[in-house]
């Protein structure tokens, strides 16, 4: 019998090596010498053995048993099978893996050797995320994604073979060259491929990204001038929202589409806020204090952490990681602006019995301006973000920030 949601816990391992990094990639993760795959499975191995022990000290509830797993990176179809393998006989020394766990690799096209499909399928891995990013041979090769459309369709074939019919594929509107008529290609070719699962996200403009700082310091490099209007990434990103609902694909998220059933369970956690523990190069936790700690003067504490964006010293051994305590009224604000994401929205009342209602008050206050706007919808119980709301979602979200009353530094440990 699976564990009650609060007892569960969802593990992010973050697998930072590449074949070619994209022009539009902020992550942390890069072309390091395969040499040092083994060195870094190992390292991993050692901070999840050590997890436990960790947040004990630290007052914080890790959950021995995990409902989702989540390989993100970087590219971790890249690591050797044999690297897989100990990888996953870790994990389930180290904690209670659920029969029905969703357990998720990211992939990109064309760098899934047979050898390693053969590995994570045997390791359990039921759920595959490809960085499509365009179906457009030649957008995606501007992108610096080194695969073609028939690479993307000859994969899905192999894995779904394999038997992992859960596929997600993310595109990426904005990309330098896309055209909006180029755009609704990779759509329809992402409907007519069957999956389940898709993912649309409009090019993120930041210094964090080659392509980012040669666009905002106006240079040409990386065919920066060939990226879209704001405009047109917005008609792009409706119209996708359009065509994937009409073909059964209706988004649940502000990137995210999925049929019925197949929504990412370890994504949906992040929204929810339940607890995730982060492993590996600069991956973020999330867990709850344990009951009856006298760590604060009231409960309800949660503490997230990070861990270093440095490969080299992420090797070196156990760094301290980046640590906060969050009270309750920055939780609020985090749910706020997290739970927004959902199309489903959020249910005032729960927050009313989380949060009590001097909090929730004053949101109201931020909902009906926000409403005025045309950015959220509000029956009374219930706050949506509109059509509008989504493409300005994070002027949305800055907003119940600006609005919170003062409250006190966060506490590091």
């Amino acid at each position: 019998m699976a564990a009650p949601a609060s007892e569960q816990l969802g593990l992010y391992i973050s697998i930072p090596f590449c074949r070619s990094k994209c022009t539009y990639c902020n992550f942390a993760s890069g072309v390091y010498p395969a040499s040092e795959q083994a060195r870094y499975i190992q390292r991993l191995i050692d901070e999840m053995r050590g997890a436990r022990k960790w947040s004990k000290n630290l007052r914080a509830y890790l959950p021995a048993r995990v409902d989702t797993i989540y390989l993100g990176g970087g590219t971790p179809s890249l690591l050797e099978p044999n690297l897989i393998r100990q990888l996953f006989a870790a994990i389930g020394a180290e904690f209670s893996v659920e029969s029905d766990a969703e357990i998720t690799v990211e992939c990109a096209p064309g760098q899934l050797a047979d050898s390693t499909l053969e590995a994570l399928a045997l390791a359990g891995v039921n759920r595959v995320s490809l960085g499509v990013q365009s179906f457009i041979d030649r957008e995606a090769h501007q992108s610096g994604r080194l695969h073609s459309r028939a690479i993307v369709l000859d994969d899905l074939n192999r894995l779904r073979a394999a038997g992992i019919a859960n596929l997600n594929i993310d595109l990426i509107a904005g990309l330098a060259g896309q055209t909006f008529v180029s755009w609704q290609e990779s759509v329809a070719t992402l409907i007519d491929s069957g999956v389940p699962h898709a993912s649309i996200y409009m090019l993120e403009v930041d210094d964090e990204s080659r392509l980012g700082r040669e666009l905002l310091a106006g240079g040409v490099r990386y065919h920066a001038g060939l990226v879209p209007s704001d405009d047109t990434i917005a008609r792009m990103y409706e119209s996708a929202i359009e065509s994937l609902a009409g073909a059964g694909l209706p988004q649940y998220e502000i990137s995210n589409f999925a049929r019925p059933g197949y929504e990412s369970r370890h994504n949906l956690r992040y929204w929810q806020r339940r607890p995730y523990l982060g492993l590996g190069l600069d991956a973020s936790s999330m867990l709850r204090e344990s009951k009856g700690s006298e760590n604060h003067a009231q409960p309800g504490y949660i503490l997230r952490f990070t861990t270093t964006d440095d490969l080299k010293a992420y090797l070196e051994g156990p760094q301290p990681p980046e640590t906060a305590w969050l009270s309750p009224d920055r939780q609020h604000e985090e749910a706020w602006f997290v739970g927004l994401r959902l199309n489903q929205g959020v249910l005032v009342s729960a927050l009313r019995r989380e949060f009590g209602n001097q909090l929730v008050a004053r949101a109201l206050e931020v909902i009906a301006l926000l409403t005025g706007r045309g950015l959220l919808a509000f029956d009374g119980e219930t706050a949506r973000l509109t059509a509008q709301g989504r493409l300005l979602s994070n002027d949305v979200f800055q907003e119940f920030l600006e609005s919170a009353a003062p409250h006190p530094t966060l506490t590091a440990r």
